[in-house]
């Protein structure tokens, strides 16, 4: 009797991720996923050990007993078991935990790595397997740790003070705290009047734009009406001006680096209006894999969780050849060739790129959703564009004058599109002026100079886009953190949108002034900073986890003692609406859901009568003439127009019309 061969057993994460691995691997492999993590704290307990080095005290997970029973009788029955986790933190934790339910011995090679998930990365990767690495699931243990502390230390104390099921983090209270403080300046701003200037030219019948410089060769600002009508007072524009100098020079733009998570996020959130979690899950699908004709189930992008922009020696060389053979030699760089070999880069993972840059966006187009077309082209577009030369730019400095007053013209002449050839969006439009020289004269356009007062405009409040590069910049926070801080930070009311901009709610203000007066270390920056740079210090090794909570929980439990008796209780009630329920007659009160806020029975559960909030804009209907526009908003809390007499009248629009009766003074 023959014994049937034993299969080899892969765990990974995602099903989405088996099977494409398990296309690879053939018959002799086995892959099966763990959904994510298998144990973790308990939900209902503080689960640290404070008392004992800080012990934490993992269960596993409600619900998985089954799948971990079916893993534990796999694992049993093969002859050998890897774990592919993702090549990050969390993905070593997730293999640690993993290795702990099954019995893997802490020395056996059963952890298996890579970037991308294409046949060749796979099959490299399974010659090599290694040991879990322990300072990688510290940096991630300690993480958990510290931040399962403050939530379950804090949120507690601010039920008592504030309100049940609020709560307060890390790396979200400072975050929160960077859109408090824009706020506070936006309502601290004073509008300060300026004019403008400008002209129109013409010579030889060509006409060309112009911005008033200054006053005999000094630039000159323009404060107030007075200054400006001095200014008209010492030309003549039935004359004509002088062309006073013309200087041309040539310039570059550079091409841009490949994405990180974060710049990954930025740009999908300017570009295609995606929040940072949709990036990340879309993402996520194109990291594990779609199935294409003729080549089968294959991951379209390296590992999207990364803050390097380095690339491979093999994705430099994948580039060149596709840039080459599509564009043109001249299209290609390389100078990101040489910077590659002259840096000692040390960080782990690449890069976001595509696996594959022949699997251009357009040829898969109708293999992929509309929201995986789109990232993927993003994504393909910038790698091929960060390994193409610059763009070459001939820019033209024109000076008009009379009578010692003088204007400004610029041109710009593409002379090498270069790398946006590729990436359109970064495209530099011509804009030839005539051809002028030193001596000529030309004429003003009629009813020119054009004269506009303006105000200072107040700064502009954070997107997600932009609170994400500023929380990159402080070191607050890392790749994978970003989306999850805004979901909580939307989830339990502390900020909402109006459009893309992040505006804070009133609980916001007074869950982070609480926090704020008794745990300062909480909300400063630099403190944040700070642990953040010890908590990457335990993944190179150069710190001991349990020393990094020590020297944050000693101090920070004294605060705890401090808060339970002295912070100022600050308890939020529900305000009044200016409605009465249609169902039982009640007042109603207003409440907020993670679509905004809306009015609600004061007898709920009793009577469930809810109404939307409409605020009228006073403007009337510009398609029936009969109706009101309204301010209304999206299941996803996008604000858009529309008209009261919906759905007689389907008038809608995401701006706002314009009242007829406005006049806009000079």
């Amino acid at each position: 009797m023959v014994n049937k061969k034993k299969k080899k057993l892969v765990i990974v994460e995602s099903p989405a991720k088996a099977r494409t691995i398990e296309n690879y691997l053939g018959k002799d492999y086995s892959v099966m996923a763990s959904l994510g993590h298998i144990r973790d704290l308990p939900k209902s307990t503080l689960g640290v050990d404070t008392e004992n080095n800080y012990e934490p005290k993992y269960i596993n997970i409600r619900g998985k007993a089954p799948l971990i029973n079916s893993l534990k009788k796999a694992a049993k029955s093969a002859d050998e078991v890897y774990i592919a986790s993702d090549p990050d933190r969390e993905g070593e934790a997730i293999a640690w935990h993993l290795s702990h339910i099954l019995g893997i011995p802490e020395d056996k090679k059963s952890r298996v790595e890579f970037n991308e998930i294409t046949k060749d990365a796979i099959k490299n990767a399974f010659k090599s397997p290694r040991t879990i690495k322990q300072d990688l699931v510290d940096s991630q243990q300690a993480r958990r740790v510290l931040d399962r502390l403050v939530g379950y230390s804090i949120s507690p104390i601010l039920w008592k003070k504030v309100k049940r099921g609020l709560s307060a983090g890390r790396v979200q209270s400072v975050a929160l705290g960077l859109v408090l403080d824009k706020e506070k300046e936006i309502n601290a701003f004073v509008p300060v009047e300026y004019w403008s200037l400008d002209a129109t030219f013409e010579k030889d019948g060509k006409e060309f734009e112009s911005t008033f410089y200054g006053v005999d060769g000094q630039k000159t600002e323009l404060p107030d009406n007075k200054t400006v009508t001095d200014i008209l007072s010492k030309i003549d524009t039935k004359k004509s001006f002088e062309i006073s100098d013309v200087s041309t020079k040539q310039t570059k733009r550079n091409a841009p680096n490949p994405f990180t998570t974060s710049t990954l996020q930025q740009t999908a959130n300017n570009t295609l209006n995606f929040r940072s979690r949709r990036t990340m899950s879309v993402a996520q699908t194109l990291y594990e894999g779609v199935s294409l004709p003729k080549i089968g189930h294959v991951g379209l992008i390296t590992y999207m969780r990364t803050d390097s922009i380095r690339l491979s020696t093999y994705a430099v060389d994948m580039a060149e050849q596709f840039i080459i053979e599509n564009y043109g030699k001249e299209y290609h760089s390389d100078f990101h060739k040489k910077q590659k070999t002259e840096e000692n880069v040390q960080d782990a993972h690449e890069a976001i790129r595509p696996t594959d840059v022949n699997i251009t966006p357009e040829s898969i187009k109708d293999k992929l959703t509309t929201d995986q077309y789109k990232l993927y082209n993003l994504i393909w577009s910038r790698f091929v564009a960060s390994q193409m030369t610059p763009s070459q730019l001939e820019n033209t400095a024109v000076t008009i004058e009379q009578n010692g007053v003088s204007w400004r013209a610029n041109g710009i002449r593409v002379v090498f599109d270069g790398f946006a050839k590729v990436l359109k969006a970064s495209a530099t439009k011509d804009n030839i002026l005539p051809k002028l020289e030193v001596g000529d004269s030309v004429d003003l356009v009629e009813d020119n100079p054009n004269p506009e007062q303006h105000f200072t405009q107040p700064p502009a409040r954070f997107t997600e886009a932009t609170l994400i590069k500023a929380l990159e910049e402080l070191g607050i926070g890392r790749p994978s953190t970003y989306a999850p801080t805004m979901e909580t930070l939307i989830r339990r009311g502390y900020i909402w949108f109006d459009g893309k901009k992040i505006v804070p709610s009133e609980l916001g203000d007074i869950v982070y002034d609480s926090v704020d007066k008794s745990f300062p270390e909480i909300t400063n920056r630099e403190f944040t900073h700070h642990i953040e740079e010890d908590l990457d210090k335990i993944e190179t090794g150069e710190a001991k986890w349990q020393e990094v909570i020590d020297e944050f929980w000693k101090p920070f439990e004294k605060q705890l003692a401090d808060a339970e008796e002295n912070m100022a209780k600050t308890p939020i009630y529900d305000r009044v609406a200016p409605e009465f329920c249609d169902i039982c007659g009640a007042i109603m009160i207003i409440r907020r859901s993670k679509s905004g806020e809306f009015y609600a029975c004061s007898r709920f559960p009793d009577c469930r009568g809810t109404k939307s909030i409409v605020e009228d804009t006073g403007l009337m209907c510009p398609k029936c003439g009969i109706g009101h526009v309204e301010v209304k908003h999206t299941k996803k809390n996008r604000v858009f127009y529309g008209c009261s007499r919906y759905p007689d009248c389907d008038f809608a629009s995401w701006t706002k019309p314009k009242d007829p009766n406005e006049v806009t003074e000079a």
